[in-house]
């Protein structure tokens, strides 16, 4: 599943904590400690891993439905943008929406210090050899945030658009990060995320003048591997379109609040 990236390694420390604690609370990662011996045996320890990763992930959004909390699974390669626009979207929604944030990064508090700047609650989960969050380190996450009723949970993952579409964290949403510097063959190159994903969001519109980007070309990209995506085109350190984004993220916790109330 993961031979070449090192999260098939059980022997990492998985670390989550929030920013402002003195000690970091650390527990062995083992669910991907499994022998090498034989191909048969490993592709049933594989498919175990994501089954028991996928009964957690029912639970986790259980918990979210049952909260009316709107959780969002933000992926993306690294350097896409996605810590600058959840600064942002953080920021916009200050006094209309209560929010929480999980951090996934292999090493560093760096992205969850910036989100606490914001005024957000925010745990960091460090995943050490382990290349994306699963169900199971959100679990730990939300049980050191208290997460209020009728709000929104960001879970920014680990940057990596192969390992993390494989572990479904119980999200309601799972939005794909990509940003004008990148290919626009990147649907094409990763489809599988892309397939996973409900929203699709290209950031640093405002570098498009600046770079061989073409934009309409990498949206026909996209949609030729999930015609059902949704887009949203945007600028986070300029603002351009966040308003379409952050009038959206509304719209859904209203539905999620609805939805609960219904069932």
């Amino acid at each position: 599943m993961c031979e070449t990236c090192g999260c098939s390694d059980g022997s990492d420390n998985i670390k989550i904590y929030k920013p402002e604690d003195e000690h970091v609370h650390s527990h062995e990662h083992t669910h991907h400690d499994h022998s090498h011996e034989h191909k048969s045996t490993k592709l049933n320890l594989e498919s175990d891993i994501l089954g028991q990763n996928q009964l957690l992930a029912e639970r986790n959004r259980g918990f979210f439905d049952a909260k009316k909390i709107f959780a969002i699974n933000l992926v993306s390669s690294p350097g896409s943008g996605k810590t600058t626009l959840l600064e942002k979207t953080l920021k916009d929604l200050a006094n209309s929406v209560p929010v929480a944030v999980i951090e996934g990064d292999q090493q560093t508090a760096n992205d969850a210090e910036r989100i606490a700047a914001s005024g957000a609650p925010v745990v960091q989960i460090n995943t050490g050899k382990t290349c994306h969050l699963d169900a199971h380190m959100v679990r730990h996450g939300m049980d050191k945030l208290e997460l209020k009723e009728n709000s929104i949970l960001f879970i920014e993952n680990v940057g990596n658009l192969v390992c993390p579409s494989m572990f479904d964290l119980g999200e309601a949403k799972r939005v794909v990060i990509m940003s004008v510097t990148e290919g626009e063959d990147k649907a094409l190159k990763y489809p599988y995320m892309f397939e996973s994903s409900q929203i699709c969001i290209f950031n640093k519109i405002d570098l498009l003048p600046y770079v061989d980007f073409d934009l309409e070309k990498a949206i026909d990209n996209a949609k030729r591997v999930n015609p059902n995506l949704k887009f949203f085109k945007l600028s986070a350190t300029k603002g351009d379109g966040m308003g379409d984004w952050e009038s959206w993220l509304k719209s859904e916790m209203k539905g999620t609040q609805s939805l609960s109330h219904h069932h």
